[in-house]
């Protein structure tokens, strides 16, 4: 084995590393913000709160306790009258509300799902932004320390008259744009970071990458089951079809509450000291209460229908775009690989401009390039992670 293939290997299993670490890095800040996400938190309480509400609907009404004491004028005979009543629905719709209330408790579930992948989405590539800029700030980093040490060799030609202003100007905007670039850089990371904090419900989090580069995930076979799978696991789609669920029991409900509620009770009158007593007996026919809601139920059933199918179409064309794009990624960074490969380095170009064969103008301008290739390799590589991120989302 000769050393070329002695460091392909060791790059290999040096890439295999880094992708352990930075995965096991990765989901242990997205377990943190799970535990300590304030909008989590609250939506939780929300959906116990709304669940607690909807079994609530489906309590009996309070019974009715009434009492009368009269007397006639001029008598001294007076007449009592007591009674208590309850009044109810008509028995079958109470299993069907029940029925309704588990229904709606799944599409609540199904919508804290939605929210939870959402947010954990956000921070998968608000980390994975974080390791980009890390890993700019080493190429800016060494940008910056060669055009230092390109000013400084420089400025003490000019003292010995072996380098013009012209070359000395250049150089010096070089080291400018350098130090503006690293600060932009230092920036927007801590800005990441600061984002990520917030998404941890203000509680600091350590996010390790170790430094490592972004290793390239591959992209998955395009399989139509895969695509339908998608489509099963999405939970907004599962919280719509809940929803229909639950509108289709609902106009059940509303054709059940044509039947007459029922009251049902006991009374008590004294008479002239003379008790009586009875059961007493009550209905009530809905003529006016129910009223168009079996038309507002079949209008939201339709609703939620044309919902569901809006949704679905949106998200297999979202996967069909995610996919194209990171195959287009794929492509491109696999282009730059090759010609990675047969790039001119740092020190090559070094020695170039220390024996003559570049002039400082040439030096510059292979170094732009050559710095340039370097971070837009490292963004393509972000930017493919994120794409092949928002395609797996629904397994987070």
């Amino acid at each position: 084995m000769n050393t070329r293939h002695i460091l392909c290997a060791a790059l290999t299993l040096w890439a295999g590393t880094a992708l352990r670490a930075q995965e096991t890095s990765i989901n242990q800040v997205l377990e943190s913000i799970e535990a300590n996400n304030a909008t989590l938190r609250a939506y939780a309480e929300q959906t116990a709160r709304q669940k607690l509400e909807d079994k609530a609907g489906n309590n009996l009404p309070d019974p009715t306790a009434t009492y009368a004491h009269m007397w006639g004028a001029g008598s001294r005979e007076t007449i009592s009258e007591a009674s208590l009543s309850q009044r109810f629905d008509f028995p079958t719709l109470y299993a069907g509300r029940r029925k309704l209330n588990k229904l709606k408790a799944n599409a609540l579930d199904s919508q804290a799902r939605t929210l939870r992948r959402d947010i954990l989405l956000l921070a998968q590539e608000l980390c994975l932004d974080i390791i980009l800029l890390r890993q700019q700030r080493t190429v800016l980093e060494e940008r910056l320390k060669n055009a230092r040490e390109l000013t400084a060799m420089y400025d003490e030609k000019l003292k010995q008259g072996e380098a013009n202003v012209i070359q000395t100007n250049r150089i010096s905007l070089e080291l400018l744009n350098a130090v503006t670039e690293a600060g932009l850089n230092e920036t927007a990371l801590r800005n990441k970071l600061l984002e990520l904090t917030a998404l941890n419900g203000n509680i600091p989090v350590t996010f390790d990458d170790t430094d490592y580069p972004l290793p390239t995930a591959l992209l998955p076979p395009d399989d139509p089951q895969a695509a339908s799978q998608t489509l099963r696991d999405d939970p907004e789609l599962a919280a719509l079809h809940q929803q229909i669920l639950a509108a289709n029991r609902q106009l059940r409900i509303s054709k059940a509450q044509w039947l007459p509620k029922l009251e049902l009770g006991y009374r008590r009158n004294i008479e002239a000291g003379r008790p009586f007593n009875g059961l007493m007996a009550g209905i009530s026919i809905p003529l006016f209460e129910n009223r168009n809601n079996i038309k507002a139920a079949k209008a939201q059933t339709r609703e939620l229908n044309a919902r569901t199918e809006s949704a679905a179409a949106r998200i297999k064309t979202e996967q069909e775009q995610l996919r194209a794009e990171a195959q287009a990624l794929q492509n491109t960074i696999n282009d730059y690989k090759k010609t990675a490969a047969t790039q001119t380095t740092l020190p090559l170009l070094k020695e170039a401009l220390a024996g003559g064969q570049l002039s400082t103008i040439e030096y510059l301008a292979e170094l732009t390039v050559f710095h340039q290739s370097r971070l837009n390799h490292l963004q393509l590589q972000n930017q493919y992670q994120k794409t092949l991120a928002r395609l797996r989302k629904n397994g987070l």
